[in-house]
Formats: C-alpha cells, sequence, structure tokens
C-alpha cells in the first residue's frame, strides 16, 4: 500500500453499516471527512460500502430512499463481520467508518487487533443522532477507535467525561456536527400550510401511546381542514431500520374510524425532501428534529406522554420546543433557545461549513503518522470477562478477536461452483431477513397476546 501521505494514490475509505439510518450517516461522514486538507491540494478518494448481515440490513428501496450519498450503488455490497476483517486485510484500506451498534463496533476493533494487518486503517465511528440512552455503555463499546465523532459540543463534553471517569483515553472524542444536515432555510410560502410529523420506529413502543399519538394526528387534520398534514415513516412494514417497529403506524392507520381525513397523509422518501415542504414539524424526539432546526423550521416536541428518559424527549429540556397537542392545535409554535442550539450542533447560525474542519484536521494528522499504533479498547478480556466474549461471539468471534472455527471465509472456486455457492448465499439471506425482519414480530405479539 503506498504511503498515506502520497497524494499520487487514491485515498481507499470503507464505510460499514448495518442499516438505513446509519449507512446514511456513515456514508455522508465519509465524505465530509474527506472533503480535502488544509489548504493542499485534494487527494483522490475511493469510497466503498459495505453493509453489515443482520436484521436491520436495509433493503435496496430503503438505501434509495436515504438520498445521494455520493457513493455508487455498485460499491455497495452486503457482508458478514468476519467476511469484512478479512476484506479489510486483503483491500488495504487507510479509513474504515463504522456506522454500527455499539457492540458491533466493539466485535470489529476486537477482529482488527486480532488480524493485525501490517498497516492497520484508521477507525472513525460515532453516533447517528441524538444519544438519549446507553450513554455509558455505547461509548465505551465505541472505545479503541481513533476517531470518536461527537454531533455538537453537549456530546463531546459528555463522552470526555465519560471515558475520563473510567480511566480510559479520551483523545478519540472530536466535536463534529451530523453529516446530514443541510438544505435551504425555512421560508414561508403563501398559501402553504403544512404538517409534518415525524415518526419513529420504536418511540413510543407501546401500540396505546402509538395510537393515542395517531389519534391525535388525526384529530388536528380534522380541526384544520384546510391545512395538509403528513405522517413521514421511516420504513415500510416488514422492513426494519436502526430499531425495531413492532407496531408501524400503517397497521394503526387502516383502523381509523371513517378512515383518515382527506388532508392526511402517509408519506416515505428523503426527509430533507420532506422537509422542504413543511411549516411545522412535530416529533416526540426524532433526529428530523434537529435537521429542522438547522433550517430553521418552526419545531415541537411533543411532552403528551410525559417527559422521560424512554422517550428520548428529556434531551430537548432548555430547548424551548416542549410542546402538546393541546397547544398546537390552538396554533402555538415554539420558539427555540439560542443558547441550547449552539450547543446542540444545530449550527442555524451558519457555522455548519466549518463543523467537520476539527475532524479532518484530526484524520490528516493521523494518517500522515503512517503506522497507527495497535488498537486498544477499553474493554478487554482482562477488564470485561463476563461482558466481552458474548459480543465478539454474537459476531462470530473468539474472546481473542479471532473468527470462531468454521467461521472461515471459503476459497472462492468460480465458474460454476461459485455461481451456485452465491445462490445459496442469497437464498439464506432472503430466509434470515424474511424471518428477523417478517416472522419473529408476528410471533413476539402472538406472544402478548
Amino acid at each position: 500500500m503506498a504511503p498515506r501521505t502520497d497524494k499520487t494514490t487514491a485515498l481507499r475509505v470503507a464505510v460499514l453499516a448495518d442499516s438505513d439510518t446509519r449507512w446514511k450517516w456513515g456514508a455522508l461522514t465519509a465524505r465530509r471527512l474527506t472533503a480535502g486538507d488544509r489548504g493542499g491540494p485534494a487527494q483522490r478518494v475511493e469510497i466503498s460500502g459495505l453493509l453489515l448481515r443482520g436484521r436491520s440490513t436495509p433493503t435496496p428501496r430503503q438505501l434509495a430512499e436515504v438520498g445521494d450519498v455520493g457513493i455508487a450503488s455498485d460499491r455497495v455490497r452486503e457482508v458478514t463481520a468476519v467476511e469484512f476483517l478479512h476484506e479489510v486485510r486483503d483491500e488495504g484500506y487507510d479509513v474504515l467508518v463504522l456506522a454500527l451498534v455499539g457492540g458491533a463496533v466493539q466485535a470489529m476493533l476486537h477482529g482488527l487487533a486480532a488480524l493485525g494487518p501490517a498497516a492497520r486503517p484508521l477507525v472513525v465511528t460515532g453516533y447517528v443522532g441524538v444519544v438519549y440512552e446507553k450513554l455509558a455503555d455505547g461509548l465505551l463499546l465505541r472505545h479503541g477507535a481513533d476517531v470518536v465523532l461527537a454531533n455538537s459540543r453537549h456530546d463531546a463534553e459528555r463522552f470526555r467525561t465519560v471515558y475520563e471517569g473510567v480511566g480510559a483515553d479520551a483523545s478519540a472524542v472530536t466535536e463534529a456536527a451530523l453529516p446530514f444536515l443541510g438544505g435551504e432555510p425555512y421560508r414561508p410560502k403563501e398559501g402553504r400550510d403544512t404538517v409534518v410529523f415525524a415518526a419513529q420506529p420504536s418511540v413510543p413502543a407501546s401500540r396505546a401511546e402509538r395510537t393515542y399519538l395517531l389519534r391525535r394526528l388525526v384529530e388536528h387534520a380534522r380541526l384544520h381542514p384546510d391545512r395538509e398534514v403528513l405522517l413521514k415513516l421511516r420504513s415500510k412494514p416488514g422492513e426494519h431500520t436502526t430499531h425495531i417497529e413492532e407496531i408501524p403506524y400503517q397497521r394503526l392507520a387502516e383502523r381509523i374510524p371513517g378512515g383518515p381525513p382527506p388532508n392526511l397523509r402517509l408519506v416515505y422518501g428523503h426527509m430533507g425532501e420532506v422537509l422542504d415542504g413543511a411549516d411545522l414539524l412535530v416529533t416526540v424526539s426524532s433526529t428530523a428534529a434537529l435537521e429542522s432546526l438547522h433550517r430553521r423550521i418552526p419545531t415541537a416536541v411533543l411532552t403528551d406522554l410525559g417527559v422521560r428518559e424512554a422517550l428520548g424527549n428529556h434531551h430537548f429540556i432548555g430547548s424551548g420546543l416542549l410542546t402538546s397537542w393541546d397547544h398546537l392545535d390552538g396554533g402555538h409554535r415554539p420558539e427555540p433557545a439560542a443558547g441550547w442550539l449552539a450547543r446542540q450542533g444545530v449550527a442555524a447560525d451558519g457555522t455548519y461549513a466549518t463543523a467537520y474542519d476539527a475532524a479532518r484536521a484530526r484524520v490528516e494528522d493521523l494518517l500522515a503518522v503512517g503506522r497507527l499504533p495497535a488498537i486498544a479498547p477499553y474493554y478487554t478480556p482482562a477488564t470485561a470477562p463476563g461482558y466481552l466474549p458474548g459480543i465478539l461471539a454474537r459476531h462470530h468471534l473468539g474472546p481473542d478477536g479471532r473468527p470462531l472455527p468454521g467461521t472461515q471465509r471459503p476459497r472462492e472456486t468460480g465458474g460454476l461452483r461459485g455461481a451456485v455457492r452465491e445462490a445459496v448465499r442469497e437464498a439464506a439471506r432472503g430466509a434470515y431477513r424474511q424471518g428477523v425482519q417478517r416472522v419473529a414480530p408476528v410471533i413476539r405479539r402472538m406472544g402478548e397476546l
């Protein structure tokens, strides 16, 4: 592999993601981190996309709906954890962006350390949105990466406090912002009056609470017949996103007495495109609120179900956005608190263009080192002997991070045998996804009856 400082050689970047939203975060993060260095000539960059096989692996439809992330579809393919580790060893990537749940990040870090490539890649990870639960757990599972991105000053301070509090190196924590903020600033349009409710797959979780929110949305539409009311959905029934959706709003909407009012529609698609026509964004705690605030669109965070850690809306305490459907029905529009916005990385003041400067500088400095030190996660067989082995086993890795017996990548043979093997693999993948995305939720619901 050419030296990392060699500008004549393309910088090779791989993004590994395990859901549609994390794919969006990872791909856009990779592009922002490699958008050119500080004053020097831009280096050619090759970005490859890898999807970690599992219950939330995005479908082609979900990938298309994410929008343009700058990676051609022919450079995106599905892999297992073990296949990914062999890919890294064989391909000689310079940078890895791990857009994964915390346990998968930890497994990949230990797997990379165990494989020990001669010149290991720089590893970047972070969070796809608001961090409102499992702060310590998620952070310590990400420890060992060279760069742990924080989406705001508020998050960066919390992340460093956690690492330092357990005696772990906190130098990887780097302040940035959500990579998908953008779009034109909000401008009211004469004759347009559109309210968008950003639904979440797992918040709230219960049927009663989800039915309540849908009922209030329907009542709002009926109360304002001249207003367009959109229920923005993340996925279609049977598809999974970052979180499992056991009770889809689509199914609940089928039971609305008399059907939905004519001014209420269920919509999919890219959130940015939906926000282009929004005059008010309403949510419980979706990251869409930050996208909306970035564009100065009026935004409301609901308190109808309480302000609770389980809902994530406690994150918005002090924002000025907390309100209820009763107030929204009466015409209230919350005003965001400027100080809160500044600490949350929203950058509605126009500073978003520089939000990735520090992260880009850290990546460039580390790449210039030439040979990075060994990966050293906080969790080891000595510090977490009752926790780490289970995390690694879920990804078919042993306690030492090496692939378990029987999970080694088979040698490719090509020709008819290779084609048959690939066909069998694809059938197995389809059966697995059908089981975890369609059959398992039905069985769980039946068990609750």
